[in-house]
């Protein structure tokens, strides 16, 4: 394992807990979409039942799944109309009642202080979303203009767990994937840091109790190296993984 010196952390349900505050958005769109396009869902989609089935995608992500799914038209016009529309939608929420994961503030405090890591953002959700959420939680001054969005910063957008966003992000910032260490919560996201060659922190601590135990084997099938209940844990894992414990 090279030096690690670069730090790439996924946003939602990792830095922020904005999965459940977005898919509540989210699914009230599709459900719209749905009823426009006479789309035969078996039953309504909640933000709960979004999270289970799309966690790690972003909407664009998901209008396609649901595109192949059912087979109904939707034109690229129409995509990017309700992509830009999903993006409202979350941000008004986002705004209204986001909140960091518990003690990750803490950690990037110490870590920005420490000065030895470059921080970054690697997120599938659209650019604008990310920057409104780690702004809304004062998170921001700890990346600067490192932020990367599979949805916004690749010409064609896509989706973890395409490795894509992860190379652009080591390309932007002139890193080999040995000296990064990424840290994700979800299946996609894992996938994508290691299909780059990057090694996973896997981050559980937004889950439902009986929920993590399954996410906890999920995300180390997907290829994290350590699974992390709590962002305290996280500067021992680090240290654990420089000495090659992992």
């Amino acid at each position: 394992m090279g030096k690690i010196n670069t730090l790439l952390f996924d946003c939602d349900n990792t830095l922020v807990l904005s999965e459940e505050v977005a898919f509540e958005g989210c699914a009230d769109l599709i459900n719209q979409i749905a009823a426009t396009k006479n789309i035969p869902l078996e039953k309504p989609f909640t933000g709960e039942s979004l999270i289970v089935e799309f966690v790690g995608q972003n909407f664009r992500g998901m209008l396609r799944s649901l595109q192949e799914r059912y087979g109904f038209p939707l034109t690229d016009e129409e995509l990017e109309m309700y992509v830009k529309k999903e993006e409202d939608v979350v941000i008004a929420k986002i705004q209204e009642k986001l909140s960091p994961c518990p003690n990750v503030d803490g950690v990037l405090e110490r870590l920005a202080a420490e000065g030895k890591y470059e921080l970054a953002v690697v997120s599938s959700s659209a650019l604008r979303r990310v920057k409104a959420s780690i702004e809304k939680v004062g998170q921001d001054k700890y990346f600067g203009d490192r932020v990367f969005s599979a949805a916004t910063s690749l010409k064609p957008p896509t989706s973890k767990p395409d490795p894509a966003i992860y190379l652009h992000a080591l390309k932007e910032l002139g890193k080999k994937a040995e000296e990064c260490l990424a840290i994700e919560d979800s299946k996609s996201g894992t996938l994508s840091a290691a299909r780059a060659g990057i090694k996973v922190i896997g981050y559980v601590g937004p889950y439902k109790a009986e929920e993590r135990l399954k996410m906890e084997k999920v995300l180390a099938q997907a290829g994290a190296s350590i699974i992390m209940r709590d962002w305290n844990q996280f500067e021992g894992y680090l240290a654990a993984i420089e000495k090659g414990d992992f």
